[in-house]
């Protein structure tokens, strides 16, 4: 099985969750024999590619002009011209352009052949939408460069569901498209109606969506309008490393209470807040660490303030890489009260180094979990409750750690790829491959 797959993130230059997700699957698809092309926007030359082969879409050069690629123009009109989303292309001139070559078949540009390279941030910036969109143009350059070398398109997330349409209509591949987060994830009833357009329409277009809970295939299922039999859950996994987490030195002898995530609406920063206060109003000796960054920071930093905790509090920034396993070793407590999380891979990380977790019901990890604590993200009472219990009972703690380890262990990328390569096959099959 030979995938040619999209994404906009990839270890070790991640912003969260999707590029770790990437890589594990990537991992664990390669254990089972099958091959990968994992096409980023930018690619720094560093990342891992023993078991995947990376493509920086910012060096492939996008060419018109000739009978050989008018399927790549011709098939890119799904992306709307009154968007404003074709990138360094007028509506005016698109058209002109579009005109010419129905004409003419060639667009005559200086030459007799358009070029065009795009140089990607890869970042989550301003440009974000004109981003999208130049990476479908260049998804539907790849898919033709790649003609005969690959059996099906996969897409992670909604910033690369163009590029996936793209490249199966380029192609004539199946398409499968990865829900990590939906847009009633990141911003509630609140929605950006541009990504969740783009959203829709990736998951129409796909032959397969795999969710990541089953919590998220039912948002597919209720606000998208998804047929049913056409989402599959796939839950997401942890990787443990070949080299044991060396234990951290403490400048302190507090225990010490984690969140770690972006600081958004999502994840729920605010009621880590209230519940820390609460648990520091009962006892002393406690630390709490909020380990990220996001658009709420300023707000939460204000929050910590006015609470009077400031002194009890302490932001390190935005965390990767080893960063992040050396802050688990030093926690002795991992939160995730996140207001809707489709899945949530850093509880799993947390219980793998030993750390007993609390989590919120609204997750997706919540359905694969028993041993972490599970309280609504919404009951502050209840989030310090468990903090509480967790700190002043140590064999509470010692139990839940050792219980929770035991239970991640199973809960590797490897078995999760299997249930993806199923998947595949239930589109592959029928085409002899």
């Amino acid at each position: 099985m030979r995938v040619l797959m999209f994404g906009w993130e990839f270890p070790p230059h991640i912003a969260g969750g999707l590029g770790t997700a990437s890589y594990g699957l990537t991992r664990g698809l390669a254990k089972h024999g099958t091959e990968v092309i994992f096409v980023v926007p930018k690619a720094y030359g560093d990342e891992d590619q023993r078991f995947v082969k990376v493509v920086n879409a910012s060096d492939v050069e996008t060419l018109y002009g000739d009978s050989r690629h008018e399927d790549i123009w011709d098939k890119l009109t799904f992306i709307r011209i009154d968007s404003n989303m074709i990138p360094y292309v007028s509506p005016e001139e698109f058209e002109a352009r579009s005109e010419e070559y129905r004409r003419t078949g060639r667009i005559a540009t200086g030459g007799d052949l358009w070029k065009e390279r795009f140089e990607f941030s890869g970042k989550y910036g301003a440009n974000l939408m004109e981003e999208v969109a130049r990476y479908a143009m260049v998804a539907a350059q790849v898919a033709r460069d790649l003609e005969g070398q690959f059996d099906l398109i996969h897409a992670h997330d909604w910033l690369t569901y163009y590029a996936g349409i793209a490249a199966k209509r380029v192609s004539g591949k199946p398409l499968v498209v990865h829900m990590h987060a939906t847009e009633f994830d990141r911003s509630g009833e609140r929605i950006n109606k541009e990504v969740y357009a783009i959203e829709r329409a990736g998951m129409e277009a796909a032959d397969r969506v795999v969710a990541v809970s089953n919590l998220t295939r039912r948002i597919v299922i209720d606000k998208y309008g998804i047929p049913p039999e056409k989402v599959v859950t796939v839950h997401n996994a942890v990787r443990f490393g070949s080299k044991e987490t060396e234990e951290e030195k403490r400048a302190v002898d507090d225990k010490i209470v984690t969140f770690l995530g972006r600081i958004t609406y999502q994840k729920g920063p605010d009621y880590f807040v209230e519940a820390a206060a609460k648990v520091l109003k009962r006892m002393s000796g406690v630390r709490f660490v909020m380990a990220g960054s996001g658009d709420m920071l300023n707000h939460i930093v204000r929050r910590v303030a006015k609470l009077g905790i400031a002194d009890r509090f302490h932001f390190t920034g935005f965390l990767k890489g080893d960063e992040v396993q050396k802050m688990f070793a030093l926690s002795d407590v991992y939160v995730m009260p996140s207001v809707s999380e489709p899945f949530g891979i850093s509880p799993l990380e947390a219980m793998r180094s030993n750390v007993p977790v609390i989590i919120s019901k609204q997750s997706g990890v919540a359905e694969v979990l028993d041993y972490a604590i599970k309280v609504d993200y919404w009951d502050v009472d209840a989030l310090a409750d468990a903090i509480y219990g967790l700190i002043r009972y140590p064999v509470l703690a010692a139990v839940s750690a050792e219980k929770g380890l035991e239970e991640v262990t199973s809960l590797k990328w490897e078995n999760a790829a299997a249930e993806l390569i199923e998947v595949y096959r239930s589109l592959t099959d029928t085409r002899k491959i």
